[in-house]
């Protein structure tokens, strides 16, 4: 039953209102003054929300609210009164009151304040559920009905709609349900991607999505086609729902133009798919047209630190003349000063291309740090991480600078990440790579139902580094782990978010046009 504190030095006045309220299964206590108001709220810690007059003689009314909110901040307090001044009001909403009542006040308004504060949470998170009940029926018969390309992000956009909507509302029954839907829609995405990805490498079919390799000819390159400058912001690792978190920060600046998707090559890893994003190429011919900027798993040496030479070579073959452009990499907190700093010098540019990469070190040291174990224990809590930290990055603060110019904002990323739950066994000599979500190597021995194996690269347009090597990528929620120490790295990486391997998260990655307001 929900507990209204109501202190009123008329409150014998007020029992038309009282008994009203009780009919409706609400329990009042009742006081007269001020000093009662805060005995009542020490000693009772069942009180749902305070009814507070304002001109109560002695204790006033604001004098009363000031000292519960010192004691309880978060208590919902309505403040009752006969004055209208705006200076009592503003006074009023300035220590935080939940709501304000001018008398006499009837019983429906009361109703009406007791709904929007007390039962607002209980109505969404009860309408959320039963509109989750109905799309979830929608979902899974499109899960079920052979999607395509498109029909996949679709899903997947509503899978992470719903996140989010849960999310906001606290409804974890409907929460543990939406994650098994999603864990089914990536078992079928599974089998879609190992069914589909062979052709589209052939350029076989007519629906074949755009690919890491085609993102800048198809997204970016077509706007400089003014002298607008043009700025290709990659934050790697962004997942299409930390977007989403993202999106109503940026648009407090920018407007946006298209909200569009592409598809990650395999693996979804920084070596393989940025690597193609800035040659416009796929790895094996990377490797081939420009050897020496290309490095296999197991050769020493950074695998992405030719970025800048692969796009200045793209440019260059596309459009066969001078374009002015910077390439520009944040690998840590003194590169993103040095990027706000220099914030000014990118509108001379035609294109200005920023990487930054705080995301993936984020997901990579989450393995490696108990207290980012502890932040970022589930989707939420990861994607909450990623807002705080946009928030006070001095990305954001760059993007505030040059918003005030007229900008043109293109937003993607390279591929997502996915928490891991199943471990799967991989047995591989002593040149197998490491990663978690992927393995190329020789002799693997593997759980065929867990992976898409790719026995010959060349036909996913990959490197052969043997003439032996296979490469397999993790299916849904799979890691790979090796037989020694089983138990113990199966805690260790267990809920941790990883890249690679095939899933939504992975694969289905955001590209945002946004134009400065």
């Amino acid at each position: 039953m929900i507990k209204i504190l109501w202190a009123d030095d008329e409150i014998d006045l007020l029992k038309p209102q009282l008994l009203f309220l009780e009919k409706k299964g609400y329990d009042v206590i009742t006081v007269s003054n001020g000093h009662d108001a805060l005995e009542e709220c020490e000693e009772r810690n069942d009180i749902d929300v305070v009814f507070l007059d304002e001109s109560m003689p002695g204790l006033t009314g604001l004098e009363t609210l000031s000292k519960i909110k010192e004691t309880s901040p978060a208590m919902p307090v309505v403040m009752i009164t006969k004055n209208e001044a705006e200076t009592v009001m503003e006074e009023a909403l300035g220590s935080s009151i939940t709501d304000y009542l001018i008398k006499p006040v009837n019983p429906n308004q009361i109703l009406l304040t007791l709904k929007k504060i007390v039962d607002n949470k209980r109505l969404i998170k009860e309408k959320t559920t039963n509109d989750y009940q109905v799309d979830f029926r929608q979902i899974s018969m499109e899960i079920m009905d052979n999607p395509d390309v498109n029909t996949w992000v679709d899903i997947y956009k509503k899978i992470i709609n719903w996140e989010l909507k849960l999310d906001a509302s606290s409804t974890s029954e409907m929460s543990e349900i939406l994650g098994i839907q999603k864990s089914e829609a990536n078992r079928a995405f599974s089998k879609f991607i190992e069914k589909q990805y062979p052709d589209w490498m052939a350029k076989k079919g007519d629906n074949i999505p755009l690919q890491s390799h085609n993102l800048l000819q198809e997204k970016v390159f077509p706007q400089l086609k003014d002298d607008k400058p043009t700025i290709f912001l990659l934050l790697d690792n962004l997942r299409m729902d930390q977007w989403k978190i993202l999106e109503p920060i940026v648009t407090e600046l920018f407007r946006v133009e298209e909200e569009d998707h592409f598809y990650s090559i395999l693996p979804t890893t920084t070596q393989y798919s940025r690597n193609a994003i800035f040659a416009g190429m796929m790895p094996s011919e990377i490797e081939s047209y420009y050897p020496d900027w290309w490095k296999n798993d197991m050769d020493s040496g950074g695998k992405n630190n030719h970025e800048a030479e692969l796009l200045s070579a793209q440019i260059d073959r596309i459009f066969r003349k001078p374009l002015k452009h910077d390439y520009i990499k944040v690998t840590n907190v003194a590169k993103g000063k040095q990027l706000l700093d220099n914030a000014h010098n990118y509108l001379n540019n035609d294109l200005t291309v920023i990487v930054y990469n705080f995301i993936d070190m984020l997901s990579h040291a989450r393995t490696e740090m108990e207290v980012l174990k502890e932040l970022a224990g589930d989707e939420a809590a990861y994607r909450s991480l990623t807002r705080s930290w946009f928030m006070h990055s001095h990305l954001w603060e760059m993007l505030q600078t040059i918003a005030e110019k007229d900008v043109r904002l293109i937003i993607s990323t390279d591929h997502g990440t996915i928490r891991v739950k199943t471990p799967s066994k991989v047995v591989g000599d002593k040149d197998t790579t490491t990663n978690l979500r992927y393995k190329v190597g020789r002799n693997l021995k593997y759980e065929k139902k867990d992976v898409l194996e790719i026995k010959d690269p060349t036909k996913a347009l990959l490197p052969k580094p043997n003439i032996s090597s296979t490469f397999i990528f993790a299916k849904e929620d799979k890691y790979f782990l090796y037989p020694n120490n089983y138990n113990h790295y199966n805690t260790y990486y267990k809920n941790t978010f990883q890249h690679g391997g095939i899933s939504l998260e992975e694969v289905i990655c955001p590209v945002i046009l946004l134009e400065s307001k």
